[in-house]
């Protein structure tokens, strides 16, 4: 694949996907972008912003296989991996073990409240999103690719919920932020959602296609600078010890721990994504800040000073931005 044809591939999907989804073009760029970095996304909203649509339409966009699994306090992680179970031959009455696969075999996983099951089914999960594969009693089963997971958490109601530790989290390529549409997106999305025809959306790409650009992604160069860049955000972040380099003083006062070499990964790779998607060859600075929030926000971990100040992790990343020059 080019990069031409990865341009065109990307725009008809922009497309496809804007006849479902009204505004929220930045949400739609971010998940785009870690979908084509081969990352998982974590996507935070209030019900009925259209999450679900979302990655439905980008699984019909691109032709592959949709599962959507709702987690809940009782789901087990055979639920979502899947089960064996024993056969009988009615004409020779022999008993066989066979495998039946769980919604975690597909190519798009909405995780829907990922924050509501218990510990040891998010583990499945993650596991089977790291690995690319899952192991039923000694067996091991390969998951089909390309594989992208987009779980969702309600900020709303946080009673009987087990929030993923940090070091789940940091699985997650991005976390997304997904808010309110604007006055006249509500207004045409009230117009178009409450009449009898529904949008059409015709597949874009396949399988093949989206490994092809993955692979294109990996291939672009970023330049010293670039990775550089990434480097000191990433260190920055952190408050202190060995690992630090010149955090400022935000986060001296209000981060308890800062971002991990995987986070600078992901700086990277995002930062090469954003620049195929907008047809460029090379990954500029100006990527990386703009991958800098959804990279590090779930990735920064506050101190009870930060919370008692009103400060979130959104604003440590722009006064990270602020102060970290590029060279």
């Amino acid at each position: 694949m080019t990069l031409d044809e990865a341009q065109r591939l990307a725009s008809r999907l922009r497309d496809e996907l804007g006849r479902a989804i009204i505004g929220q073009h930045a949400v739609v760029q971010e998940i785009l972008t870690a979908f084509f970095a081969g990352g998982h996304c974590l996507l935070r909203g209030v019900p009925g912003l259209a999450k679900t649509l979302l990655i439905k339409t980008l699984a019909q966009a691109i032709h592959l296989k949709f599962s959507r699994i709702q987690f809940t306090p009782d789901l087990m992680p055979s639920d979502i991996i899947g089960t064996e179970v024993i056969e009988e031959d009615r004409g020779t009455g022999r008993r066989s073990i066979r495998f039946i696969p769980g919604p975690v075999f597909a190519n798009v996983i909405l995780a829907d409240e990922i924050n509501r099951t218990p510990p040891k089914t998010q583990a499945a999960l993650l596991e089977a999103m790291q690995e690319y594969q899952v192991t039923v009693n000694g067996v091991r089963y390969e998951l089909q690719r390309p594989l992208f997971v987009l779980a969702t958490q309600n900020p709303i109601e946080q009673e009987g919920t087990y929030p993923l530790p940090e070091a789940q989290l940091d699985r997650f390529m991005f976390n997304v932020v997904i808010d309110y549409p604007s006055a006249a997106e509500e207004h045409r999305i009230l117009a178009s959602t409450t009449g009898g025809d529904e949008p059409a959306i015709a597949p874009v790409a396949a399988a093949a296609d989206v490994e092809a650009m993955r692979q294109l992604v990996r291939d672009i160069p970023a330049a010293s600078n670039v990775i550089d860049y990434a480097l000191r955000i990433v260190r920055a972040s952190r408050p202190a010890g060995a690992a630090a380099d010149g955090a400022p003083a935000p986060v001296r006062q209000w981060v308890k721990w800062g971002a991990g070499p995987r986070a600078g990964q992901a700086l990277v790779l995002g930062a090469k994504a954003r620049a195929l998607l907008d047809g460029r060859s090379v990954a500029a600075p100006d990527d990386v800040r703009a991958v800098a929030p959804p990279v590090l926000r779930h990735r920064i971990l506050l101190n009870f000073q930060a919370e008692a100040d009103g400060i979130d992790a959104d604003h440590i990343v722009a006064r990270l931005l602020e102060t970290v020059p590029v060279r």
